[in-house]
């Protein structure tokens, strides 16, 4: 069954580091995705960037060893997800999983009633930078608790709006009161909440049918591997690792001199003479918030900062 892990034959534990995407089956959450990798790859240096809800499916990118270090610059990235959006249809999860609000709790217009067009206009209020108001069932805090404990004892649930940013909002089809839609966001954004809101907006309701994660940042479906994938090849499921030097390449990247190298291990100040130049390039570059640093052999070592007098800082070591 999709929801229900099944046991694997444990690895021996390894040193392996990088990133593994793995296409997340509907019904797991995001620690269970981690808990089965962790056995498959056989450490516990395992973490999940960007977590999926059960009912979700797709690019789940999981940090595997001295990439776990580098999660929150993972996570930073833009999400694409294909969704299907149910038109007259409201539960308190504002998704498919919920508790269908009774029929005096709806909204006044028939889903049937709406055109493309209408659905068009209204998608445009959700797109650039609002504010977005999260689901009550979701991971957010209240009072240190999270929301969705608090929503399961119908307990009050106030949580704070918060700025979000959406790109694009692409309508792909409209069938049988089921929107397809595709949405390119910054992180923090909730699916749910815009089809609860779309569905507000509208005057039917709505909720979300389902979701799939296209893309995280840099990761996408096409790297992707499934977990099934992965239990089939217990012989050498790391291969399916983006390696730690391939990671991050929107960042600029500088390669140190051996004595560079020493410095950056022990987190210190890198100056000009530290760095290889190319010819005809500062040693540097210019304006740069954060630079990978390698050394001669390709390995990735840190990502720095600059710091006064042009130096480097390596603030993420990985060695």
């Amino acid at each position: 069954m999709p929801g229900r892990a099944t046991e694997e034959p444990r690895a021996p534990e390894t040193a392996v580091d990088g990133v593994l995407v793995v296409d997340k089956p509907r019904g797991l959450t995001s620690h269970d995705v981690v808990a089965r990798a962790r056995r498959l790859l056989g450490t516990r240096r395992v973490g999940h960037v960007g977590t999926l809800d059960p009912l979700a499916t797709g690019v789940l990118p999981l940090v595997v060893g001295r990439a776990t270090r580098l999660a929150a610059l993972l996570a930073s990235g833009p999400k694409t997800y294909a969704a299907v959006i149910r038109l007259g249809v409201v539960t308190d999860t504002y998704d498919a999983t919920g508790t269908v609000a009774p029929a005096a709790a709806r909204d006044p217009v028939p889903a049937a009633a709406l055109d493309r067009a209408q659905i068009e206009a209204a998608g445009r209020a959700f797109t650039g930078t609002f504010r977005q108001q999260p689901p009550p069932f979701s991971a957010k805090k209240v009072r240190g608790v999270r929301a969705y404990r608090l929503a399961r004892r119908q307990q009050p649930v106030e949580l704070r709006a918060v700025e979000v940013t959406v790109h694009s909002f692409e309508i792909l089809a409209l069938r049988d009161a089921e929107l397809q839609c595709r949405v390119r966001c910054a992180p923090g954004f909730y699916m749910r909440s815009l089809a609860h809101d779309l569905g507000r907006a509208l005057g039917c309701g709505a909720c979300l049918q389902s979701l799939r994660r296209e893309g995280s940042g840099a990761f996408t479906l096409d790297q992707a591997v499934t977990l099934d994938a992965l239990v089939g090849e217990a012989a050498a499921p790391a291969r399916h690792l983006v390696a730690l030097a391939e990671l991050l390449p929107e960042l600029p990247a500088v390669v140190v001199t051996d004595r560079g190298a020493e410095r950056t291990a022990h987190g210190n100040l890198l100056r000009a003479a530290d760095v290889r130049a190319a010819a005809g390039q500062p040693p540097v570059p210019p304006a740069a918030a954060r630079v990978k640093v390698y050394d001669a052999a390709g390995t990735l070592l840190a990502i720095a900062e600059p710091a006064p007098g042009g130096a480097l800082h390596p603030r993420i070591v990985l060695v």
